[in-house]
């Protein structure tokens, strides 16, 4: 499976220095959990008779107690002669967030809700999780300036007084250890919140005033509150307050300042909510309150909850979007300033339902589209595809994934100009500005040369990368069943570089030795392993597809734009191989082998997103499904599943919405046998949702790309190679 594999090279290739106009993260180690109960990044365990309190060896959350809103993590413990306790946190990796200001000290807030002696208070130690290294310990209670129980403190400790660890690599420190200091018998009770890595001297204070809460909009168990962007770079958090009668007002969560909105899930239907905000600072001193907006939440249809999932992901795209190019971030939050272009490609479809739905206007839409078109136009490229990451401020190649991916991605290339051409049928006024994006959409879409993506002219297959100083070094052939058929598909479709169409069957649908073996890797299985499948797995025949079919994005990614309905070879007509695709995960989800917590008629559709230490590809096979479970797999498989889909929508907003919905929708994956949820967005998983709803409930997309004359006359083309 391709994409799976490439995600596998991260690790190898060499890591790229970072861009000096990337606004740096704080490093956090703690602010908040999204989950009940535990937080997965935490560990505890004891020797009696000494004790911690811990939830399946995890540090428990405390909804009731916390510094900032909503939770902080609960540290109860008897210290006994003869025992031992200990805790950890543990640092989680984001994509994207991987440039810091100066981690000078560790901060954290410490509560000591019982009678606890400053003696009696743990130890503190930084370790290194991969190699199983700590630091000296060191005792709280020098630490704290003016101890005293029953408040918040704050603990400042220099990393410099960490001895016998190595701060050479900063990013390898990513534990914080605790345990027990003391022998005293005693039962004892703190909470710690915010824990992080600062600069020795962070800003005091922050330079703005009150900010403006411009919106609250009410749904059906949820509130959207929007708010003026925040420029100020000394404002570490948005604080969110709530209350039921416009008088009492109480702090209920905060958010990131380059997200201007929230969306509170309140879990109530008909009730009436007032809202304010203010900023918080570096020293978490806090501005003056925002003026209140009211919102109700009301019972909606189904045809609301749809326009609401829709909207919500648009947003990504429209309101998240990189503010150089106009075009899709990899994740949020991530990288603010990297442009991920087959993500962005999807984006482009999201725009348009957008503008179709009202949800911009068309003058808006053609305004964002002029942005996206002129950068474009300008980026750099590699026989005229433009690499997978790309440089919002210079339009050059980003290799994020190391220097030996620094050229052209044909694949990410593909997702993008799927986007361009929807686009271009669109946009399809007299007036000037829709006139030069579809002038200058024409012109990429004949630069880029799919045939020198063949690597030699007698080759079989065309090749994901090519590097201009390390050529072919990557060396990936696209051999379908995956999510490549679109790439063909236009290579065969360019009207300047075209491929023979005979290579739908040498390259995409092979039967060679190197395809059958390539299949069969993947697939860890014959089946499949001839592009043909024709067997049976949980009462449904399927096709072609590898294995039972792998994961959903094959049946999303490649027919967001291309109408599945008229993709028709000599092996199936795609619709209905991808319905059956579909169903054979949806079936396995409700058989649930793997006995994965929360599996079942509403929770369903493995496919590829972030996971507990990063991305993965899940499929509907035990060696393949590990308990995560991603929202885009069931819903943007809407044409070929509606009611499932629709089931699935329903139960992830209204059983799991408290932890899987925000800003942009849904957060990108879960894992309730973990107690885990992502904190991602991602490009790649949130257009789908919208596209592919647009697509089962009006076809807009699918209509669209079809309308391109080159796309119609490579499909007659294909057909006519069948025989």
């Amino acid at each position: 499976m391709i994409r799976k594999c490439i995600f596998l090279l991260i690790g190898l290739l060499c890591h790229l220095g970072l861009r000096a106009q990337e606004q740096p993260y704080t490093r956090v180690f703690f602010d908040n959990g999204l989950m009940q109960v535990n937080h997965f990044y935490t560990s505890a365990s004891y020797t009696s008779p000494s004790w911690v309190k811990n939830h399946e060896g995890k540090l428990p959350l405390s909804e009731e107690v916390h510094f900032t809103p909503g939770n902080a993590l609960e540290l109860k413990y008897k210290s006994a002669k003869g025992g031992q306790w200990q805790a950890q946190v543990l640092y989680h990796p984001v994509r994207g967030m991987d440039f810091f200001r100066p981690q000078e000290k560790l901060v954290f807030r410490l509560k000591v809700a019982s009678n606890s002696a400053a003696a009696e208070l743990p130890a503190v130690a930084l370790g290194k999780r991969e190699a199983k290294a700590f630091s000296a310990y060191l005792p709280l209670q020098g630490y704290i300036q003016k101890y005293e129980t029953g408040s918040w403190l704050t603990v400042e400790i220099p990393l410099a007084d960490f001895k016998a660890i190595s701060f050479e690599k900063p990013l390898e420190v990513d534990v914080v250890a605790f345990r027990q200091q003391a022998e005293d018998g005693k039962w004892h009770e703190l909470y710690l919140d915010q824990l992080e890595f600062v600069p020795a001297s962070p800003a005091q204070g922050i330079n703005t005033g009150a900010p403006k809460l411009l919106a609250a909009k009410g749904y059906e168990k949820h509130v959207d509150l929007r708010w003026e962007p925040i420029r100020d770079p000394t404002v570490r958090y948005v604080q969110v307050y709530r209350s039921t009668d416009n008088k009492s007002f109480k702090p209920v969560a905060i958010q990131i300042p380059s997200i201007s909105r929230y969306a509170d899930y309140v879990d109530t239907v008909g009730q009436t909510f007032y809202y304010k905000i203010s900023l918080l600072g570096d020293d978490y001193r806090e501005s003056a309150l925002s003026g209140s907006q009211k919102a109700a939440t009301r019972p909606m249809t189904d045809d609301e909850l749809l326009d609401m999932v829709q909207e919500a992901n648009f947003r990504y795209y429209w309101e998240g979007a990189e503010p150089n190019s106009g075009l899709a971030l990899e994740n949020i939050p991530g990288r603010r300033t990297m442009v991920a272009s087959g993500a962005s490609g999807f984006g482009l479809m999201a725009l348009l339902v957008g503008m179709e739905r009202g949800w911009i206007t068309r003058e808006q839409g053609t305004e964002r589209f002029l942005q996206i078109v002129r950068y474009l136009d300008k980026a750099e490229k590699f026989h005229g595809a433009f690499s997978h990451f790309i440089s919002g401020e210079t339009g050059n190649v980003e290799p994020f994934f190391g220097q030996k991916d620094n050229g052209g991605d044909l694949v990410e290339t593909a997702f993008l100009v799927q986007g361009l051409l929807a686009a271009r049928s669109y946009l399809d006024a007299a007036n000037a500005p829709e006139k030069e994006i579809r002038e200058t959409i024409t012109k990429l879409w004949r630069g880029v040369e799919w045939s020198w993506y063949r690597k030699k002219p007698e080759s079989d297959f065309l090749t994901w990368h090519w590097s201009p100083d390390k050529e072919w070094f990557l060396n990936h052939q696209l051999i379908g069943w995956n999510e490549t058929l679109v790439v063909y598909l236009l290579g065969i479709a360019s009207p300047t570089h075209s491929i023979p169409a005979s290579m739908y069957y040498t390259g995409w649908a092979s039967q060679s030795e190197k395809a059958i073996k390539y299949r069969s890797d993947w697939g860890r299985t014959p089946d499949g392993s001839k592009y043909s499948n024709g067997k049976s797995y949980f009462g449904v025949e399927l096709p072609v597809g590898v294995s039972n079919g792998g994961p959903l994005f094959f049946v999303h990614y490649s027919f967001m734009g291309p109408n599945p309905h008229k993709i028709i070879d000599k092996y199936t007509n795609y619709f209905e191989n991808n319905r059956r695709i579909a169903q054979i995960n949806y079936r396995y989800c409700v058989e649930n082998p793997g006995k994965h917590q929360g599996y079942g008629e509403g929770s369903w559709g493995l496919t590829a997103s972030d996971g507990l230490w990063g991305y993965s590809a899940n499929e509907p096979v035990p060696h393949a499904d590990n308990g995560k479970m991603t929202p885009t797999g069931a819903l943007a498989s809407f044409p070929y599943t509606p009611q499932e889909s629709m089931q699935a929508l329903k139960h992830y907003y209204r059983e799991n919405g408290h932890f899987l919905w925000g800003s942009y929708g849904f957060r990108d994956a879960f894992n309730l046998d973990e107690n885990w949820v992502s904190p991602l967005y991602m490009g790649l998983n949130q257009a789908p949702i919208t596209v592919m709803i647009e697509n089962h409930r009006s076809g807009l997309i699918w209509n669209l790309f079809m309308k391109n004359k080159e796309i119609q006359q490579a499909l007659r083309k294909i057909e006519k190679e069948k025989s």
